[in-house]
């Protein structure tokens, strides 16, 4: 599986406040950014996969989401995560 608990808990430890705070809006985000990087690459190579091309754009609303959520609340912590991710905007 491309999503280890071992990935997670390095996610949430690099963007969130620890390791086990899942719920963090910032380390939900990389999370998000992370499996969105993944589906991407998958539908690449499988073009006619359209459950997971609907999966992924419901992704990504729910980063956009989240990030509207952040930049309304702390301006300064939403730069700094788009700008760590690469997350265009």
């Amino acid at each position: 599986m491309y999503l280890t608990t071992e990935k997670k808990k390095e996610i949430f430890k690099q963007y969130g406040q620890s390791e086990t705070d899942t719920g963090s809006t910032e380390g939900q985000i990389a999370l998000f950014t992370y499996r969105i990087q993944h589906l991407t690459e998958h539908l690449k190579n499988n073009r006619k996969d359209f459950n997971t091309e609907r999966s992924l754009v419901r992704l990504v609303g729910k980063r956009r989401r989240l990030l509207d959520y952040l930049k309304a609340n702390d301006i300064e912590k939403y730069r700094i995560l788009i700008k760590d991710l690469g997350i265009r905007k």
